[in-house]
């Protein structure tokens, strides 16, 4: 294998999308993602992983970053895009061409970044897929400012923003805070046990995972006499903030606070 793996460019794509994700649902995926970075076939369809052993950090307990993302992957639940997430999670950050280290990550053979195409390396990849992996890789670095202390709008709109991914994100987050050492403040877990935690106080309290304005469309549109429009979507947005702020308002209020700012927003 390690004499012949450049013959794996006459696959399909779509066969080694297929056979990666077995390998990600095995029980202990690390041993199979060894093999690949070893025998030297990632390098043919997922040249960053093979580069994630070359990034030295201190934050993590191996000795380089390759091992703690297959220690992250194998401390995950069997869900595909849960682990593929893992095995992503430090190899780019999103929205940037550069590695969370630092190095600079050109985009692989056959396509793009995992985190701007359906396509990643050899592997094709569903838009959707996509969609899902990037979304939890970009979402999971945000836990990290949490050791600052969060409000509950910060809560609220970490809830709002991971939607029907947040048990999975709460997940990756959790698997990738038990691979690190502990540094200043509390430990990882200590503090993502203290967010799950406020997430279920608040979910307690309000509908938290069905954020919407106190007010639809219509109450707006009825309410400030104008007709389908910009100002609609303005004001909805208003009345979103305030509920990310403050928490459910009711009907009442919202409608006070909302005849506030067209008034405002008139004579400006």
């Amino acid at each position: 294998m390690r004499a012949g793996h450049h013959r794996l460019a006459i696959v399909s794509a779509e066969r080694i999308r297929d056979e990666l994700d077995r390998l990600v649902m095995v029980p202990v995926p690390s041993v199979g993602l060894w093999f690949v970075v070893d025998t030297g076939l990632a390098e043919e369809f997922l040249p960053e992983l093979p580069g994630l052993a070359l990034e030295q950090d201190p934050v993590h307990r191996h000795k380089d970053v390759l091992a703690h993302t297959l220690a992250v992957v194998d401390k995950t639940r069997p869900d595909r895009l849960l682990r593929l997430a893992a095995l992503f999670h430090d190899v780019a950050s999103p929205g940037h061409g550069r590695s969370p280290r630092g190095r600079d990550v050109p985009p692989p053979r056959g396509g793009r970044r995992a985190h701007d195409a359906p396509a990643y390396g050899g592997v094709a990849v569903p838009n959707e897929d996509v969609d899902i992996v990037v979304r939890l890789v970009e979402l999971h670095l945000r836990f990290h400012t949490y050791r600052l202390g969060w409000t509950d709008k910060a809560v609220r709109r970490y809830v709002r923003d991971a939607g029907p991914l947040l048990d999975r994100l709460n997940e990756l987050t959790r698997c990738d805070c038990t691979t690190r050492k502990r540094r200043q403040g509390p430990p990882p877990r200590r503090r993502m046990d203290e967010l799950e935690r406020r997430i279920a106080e608040l979910r307690e309290l309000e509908a938290l995972d069905a954020l919407r304005p106190d007010l639809d469309g219509t109450a707006v549109m009825a309410l400030l006499g104008v007709p389908p429009g910009r100002v609609v979507g303005d004001a909805l947005d208003f009345l979103m903030e305030l509920r990310m702020d403050e928490g459910p308002l009711g009907e009442e209020e919202a409608g006070r606070r909302l005849d506030a700012w067209w008034s405002a927003r008139q004579s400006s």
